[in-house]
């Protein structure tokens, strides 16, 4: 896939979830915090899970980024293990559920507004990343995962299971209002 059309569709979907963002912080407390049942997250604590791997994965990709010694390559590939976890966690009609670590459950935490300012933030933050990853080979940069921080996948595909994960999460939270 070219790196530029990688790149360019990332920051559309990342400047979508800004949008989705935007669009509940006019919406009442109480309906965010609102759960459809008591095995669901509320709004606002999807958001949560996707600031608390937003603090994970920010600085893990502007550490990697810096580091990189890579000039941009016109092409990236994607390696199966990325790949997987991309189009895993991609939104799609029929999701398969999957568990959280505990560390990234929000569940039952108090939680107000300013979680939708911390989300947008780290979203200028992606955008920011997005920018200078033009200028970096997506594919030979690696970044660990934090489900197992050992584990390393490239550059490209940890931008893509990050913004992906971030649409599937947005979905849910607006699902949990309809």
């Amino acid at each position: 896939m070219r790196t530029e059309e990688l790149i360019e569709d990332l920051i559309d979907r990342t400047r979508s979830n800004m949008n989705r963002a935007e669009a509940l912080r006019q919406l009442p407390a109480s309906a965010l915090n609102a759960r459809t049942a008591a095995d669901r997250w509320s709004a606002l604590e999807c958001v949560e899970h996707l600031n608390r791997y937003g603090h994970f994965y920010l600085p893990e990709i502007a550490q990697r980024m810096e580091a990189a010694r890579y000039p941009a390559s016109p092409e990236f590939r994607s390696g199966w293990l990325g790949d997987y976890f991309a189009r895993t966690l991609a939104p799609k009609e029929k999701l398969n559920t999957m568990k959280t670590l505990p560390a990234m459950n929000p569940s039952g935490s108090v939680l107000d507004s300013s979680v939708l300012d911390v989300f947008i933030r780290q979203q200028q933050q992606m955008l920011k990343l997005l920018d200078g990853a033009r200028r970096t080979d997506l594919s030979r940069v690696r970044t660990a995962v934090s489900i197992m921080p050992g584990l390393r996948i490239r550059l490209g595909d940890t931008f893509r299971v990050v913004i992906y994960h971030n649409e599937r999460h947005l979905g849910q939270a607006e699902r949990e209002l309809a």
